[in-house]
C-alpha cells in the first residue's frame, strides 16, 4: 500500500439515509398519504375556481329577454328595483298576474304600492303579496304553490342577475312541469367593467356562488331541508314588527 491511500477493503459501509424509517419513510404509507390529499386538495381547489369561473361568466352574460310574455310573473323580494321592473312587465303586459314573494309581514300591499308609484287599480286586479318565504327556498315552495292554484304553465322569474341561477335551481328542484323564464334585474353592467376589483361586488358573487354550491350539493345528495317558510302564527307575530 502507497502513502496516502487509505485501506478500505473489510471495512463497513455506512448505511444508506432512505428518508426515514417505518412509516414516515419516503416511501412508507403516511407520506403517500399525505401526497394522496394533496393532490385530492388540489383538484378540489380547481373544481371550485372552475366552478366559480363559471358562475361568474353565467350571472355575467345574463340579459333581459326582449318581448318575452309568459302566464304570470313572480318577483323574489330583496329589493324594490326588482318589485319595480316586475310592476312595469305586469303593465306592459308580459303576464297576466304578479306574485311578490318573500315580503315583510309588517309590509303592506298599500306600502308596496305607494314606493312604487303604481295603479291602486292595478294592485286590485292583478298583484298578490306573498307573506310566507324566509329565504330563497322558501320563494320556491311559495312561488311554486301560487303557480299551481293559478294553473300558470309559464312564468317570468324576477330577480337580480346575481340571484337568478339559484333562484330557478331552488324552483325546478320543486317544480319541473312549469317553464321559468329568467329576467334578471341587471344594476350594473357587470360584463364590461373589472367587477373582481370591487370588493363589494366580490364578496357578493363569492357569497352567492357559495349557496349556488351549497344547494347543487344538496341536491344531488338528496338532503332534506326546511320549507323556508313562515307559520301563520309568525305572520301574525311579525306583522306587528317593523321591517328590517
Amino acid at each position: 500500500m502507497t502513502l496516502g491511500q487509505t485501506r478500505t477493503t473489510g471495512m463497513a459501509r455506512p448505511p444508506r439515509q432512505n428518508g426515514g424509517s417505518g412509516w414516515f419513510r419516503r416511501s412508507g404509507p403516511v407520506r403517500r398519504c399525505l401526497r394522496y390529499l394533496g393532490l385530492l386538495a388540489m383538484l378540489v381547489i380547481a373544481c371550485v375556481f372552475a366552478g366559480f369561473l363559471w358562475f361568474a361568466d353565467a350571472v355575467t352574460s345574463l340579459r333581459a329577454p326582449d318581448g318575452v310574455k309568459a302566464d304570470a310573473i313572480v318577483v323574489l323580494t330583496g329589493g324594490y328595483q326588482r318589485i319595480d321592473q316586475a310592476l312595469g312587465l305586469l303593465r306592459d303586459g308580459a303576464g297576466g298576474r304578479l306574485l311578490i314573494s318573500g315580503a315583510h309581514p309588517s309590509t303592506s300591499p298599500k306600502q308596496i304600492r305607494r314606493t312604487t308609484q303604481s295603479s291602486a287599480d292595478l294592485f286590485k286586479c292583478c298583484v298578490d303579496v306573498g307573506y310566507e318565504a324566509i329565504d330563497t327556498i322558501g320563494n320556491a315552495n311559495e312561488i311554486t304553490r301560487w303557480i299551481h292554484d293559478h294553473g300558470y304553465h309559464s312564468v317570468l322569474v324576477v330577480t337580480n342577475n346575481y340571484h337568478m341561477p339559484r333562484s330557478l335551481l331552488e324552483l325546478r328542484l320543486i317544480d319541473r312541469k312549469t317553464d321559468f323564464i329568467a329576467y334578471p334585474v341587471i344594476n350594473a353592467d357587470l360584463k364590461r367593467k373589472a367587477w373582481f376589483t370591487e370588493p363589494d361586488v366580490l364578496r357578493i358573487m363569492l357569497a352567492e356562488y357559495a349557496k349556488m354550491a351549497a344547494a347543487s350539493l344538496r341536491s344531488l345528495m338528496g338532503i332534506q331541508q326546511g320549507n323556508g317558510l313562515r307559520s301563520e302564527e309568525e305572520i301574525q307575530q311579525e306583522s306587528a314588527r317593523p321591517a328590517r
